[in-house]
Formats: C-alpha cells, structure tokens, sequence
C-alpha cells in the first residue's frame, strides 16, 4: 500500500486544515495516510480524522502568529520569538524530508515546496496551494519560485490555475487544477423559512464581518425580527463585538464562536440566507457547504472564491465593488421574496453535487497513481 504524507503548518480551524482532513479521510481507505504538523495547536485536530491517520507534530505548541500586544519590549520579544520559530521551523520540516519514506509528499504551505523538491528523493512532490495572491506580484513569484521543481502544484480555483500555470511554463511542475471538496452532503435542506442569516469564517480583517453587521444594521432596520448568526472567532472579535453595541443589535446579531461540524449543521438547517463578505477569499468552501443545505448565498464579487461558485442570479447574488448598500438591497430582495429564495436555494443544491469529495477524489487519484509513471 503506497503511503502519502501531507505537510501542514498546524491542524487547527481553517479551511486548509477542513481540506486537508476531508481527503485525507477520503485516501485512507487506498493508502496509508500521514498528517505532519509542523505546530500543535490544540490537543487534538479540529476537524475529525479517521482513526487509522497518523499524526506527527514537529513543535509541540503553538506558533505565536496571533500574538498581539502594544508593548515595545513584548512587541520586540515577539518580533524574535517568531523569527526563531521560522528557523526552527525550516529546519525541523528539512530533517524530517530527508528521512520521509512516503511515496507521495503533498506540501500545503508553499514554504516547504522547495525543501520537498530539494530532499525528498524519489518521492512523487505535490504542492497544494490554498492562499488568494490578492495580485500581490512578488508573493506570487514566491510561490512559483517554490514551486518550479515540484511534480505538481495543485490550485484550487481556475484563476490561480491561469496564472501559475502560465509562470511554471517551461519547469519541471505541472499545474492542476482541483477544487476542494465538500466531505458530506446533509441529507435534509433547509425549508428556508427560519428567519435567520448565517455567516461563518474567522474573524479577521480580510472576512470584514464588521462591515458585515453594518449591513444588517439596515436589514434589521426594514426586518428586525430576522437574525444574524456568524460562527468563528479571531483577532477581530472585539471589533466586531464594537459594531454590534454601537448599533444596538446585541438581541439581533448573535457571535457563537467557533463551533463543531454538528453544531454548524444545526444552524444550517434552520438559515434562510447565507452571506459572506470576505474581500478576499481563495477558495469558499463555506458556500459550498451553504449550497448544499439548499441555501442561497450573497457575496461580494471580490472574493475570487466567492466569484467563481456563486452564478450571480442563479444560486445567489455577487455584488461588485464592495458595495455595502448593493448587499444590503440583494438580502433584503431574499428575504422579502420567498419563491426566488426557494429557487436560487434548489439551484444550490444541485450545485453542491459537482464537489462532493467522490468526485473530487478521482482528480487527485489522477496524479497520485502517476507515482508508478516517475519512477
């Protein structure tokens, strides 16, 4: 049995970690599985893996990227600190490469992709990448940089597709591109007549929930009896939580945290609409897990994930420019108009079907069984 190792930074909440674990639960059943997590966050994976999944972790803590503070001597402490971490880091992942025996090495953090192509022999080299460029010109050399003697790099969506495998033309890496998957289908849809939004994602600048409770602040103003529930936590809680007092919309605007597929499944079921206001996304496997409780979604066009699942009056509304108002007009067009909310939800759904993860998996068994053509 050939045995495939991934690569990760940590093992917490996230969608590459949610990626991560749906294939590498899917591959268990043909390989033998290895997760080597560079950090251990938490004591045990945040999203649940099958039993027979080795985990490794090379640190056993948790990096210190979230780490915040206005004081000079923390502020300098932690400046070290996490450039100690960086060595350590590159360092451990490199010993460990070089004594890896997998038969397929899949990095998913493109500072490992030359360390891989570098020291992992005979190894089938795979880069996985999940982070939006934002057209950030020298991130995106980086990553090509790293990429360019890899076997593979896999891109989730088309856009990074075209754009890296336009600059790997000419190099020994082949790009592919698969989207993520989604690792079940519920059973039973939304009916779509609960009185309730749902965001979820981290609360971080880029997921702009705080713009986001402005929006229904006029939402509520026309429909007050609606709610809006956004699942996640992160560096922005306090912002967020801000912007609900200074709108008065504690009664209205509910934060869980962050919360358990089972918990998630039970808000999703009894949502109506789903909003995602990222201004940058690579990949939104939050709409996807939306379509397939049947519930139409509204996002901002800026968000390439977003953009390129969402087909703008068909299975939801995208909205251009950041347009807060346009948003707030597209959900208040949902909520007002139960038949086109119950259309725009079925057309959902059977999107939804195009990722479960038996399709998905049969791309990566594409490049996965080449292992035996490399050798």
């Amino acid at each position: 049995m050939k045995k495939i190792t991934f690569l990760t930074l940590h093992l917490g909440y996230g969608g590459i970690e949610n990626a991560i674990t749906t294939l590498a639960n899917s591959l268990n059943s043909d390989y033998k599985i290895e997760i080597i997590s560079v950090y251990k966050r938490y004591d045990t994976p945040v999203f649940k893996l099958n039993k027979n999944v080795k985990i490794n972790y090379l640190i056993e803590h948790a990096d210190n990227k979230n780490i915040i503070s206005k004081n000079p001597l923390k502020i300098l402490k932690n400046v070290f600190l996490k450039k100690h971490n960086h060595r350590l880091e590159l360092k451990l992942v490199k010993e460990f490469i070089m004594n890896c025996d997998s038969d397929i090495i899949i990095s998913t953090n493109f500072k490992y992709n030359s360390i891989i192509s570098k020291y992992a022999g005979n190894s089938l080299k795979i880069g996985w990448d999940h982070s939006y460029h934002n057209n950030n010109q020298k991130y995106i050399q980086k990553i090509a940089d790293s990429s360019k003697d890899l076997d593979y790099l896999v891109l989730i969506t088309n856009e990074m597709y075209s754009c890296f495998s336009t600059l790997l033309e000419g190099t020994n890496c082949k790009c592919v591109h698969i989207p993520n998957a989604l690792e079940t289908i519920p059973e039973d849809v939304s009916k779509l007549d609960q009185k309730n939004i749902i965001s979820i994602g981290k609360l971080s600048k880029e997921k702009a929930h705080a713009d986001l409770v402005e929006v229904f602040k006029y939402v509520s103003l026309k429909y007050p009896d609606w709610k809006l529930n956004i699942i996640g936590d992160g560096t922005e809680r306090e912002s967020v939580e801000n912007q609900i007092k200074k709108y008065k919309l504690e009664d209205n605007v509910i934060l869980h945290g962050f919360r358990d597929k089972k918990y998630i499944k039970k808000i999703m079921e009894n949502s109506s609409i789903c909003v995602v206001s990222s201004t940058s996304e690579a990949f939104g496997i939050v709409i996807l897990e939306a379509f397939s409780y049947g519930i139409p979604c509204v996002a901002f066009d800026a968000s390439i994930g977003a953009k390129e699942l969402i087909s703008n009056n068909w299975d939801g509304y995208l909205v251009s420019d950041l347009d807060k108002d346009r948003m707030t007009k597209k959900i208040i067009d949902l909520i007002k108009n139960d038949n086109r909310r119950i259309i725009m939800g079925s057309n959902a759904r059977k999107k939804s079907l195009k990722y479960t993860i038996d399709e998905i998996k049969q791309l990566w068994l594409k490049i996965i069984d080449q292992k035996d053509d490399k050798q």
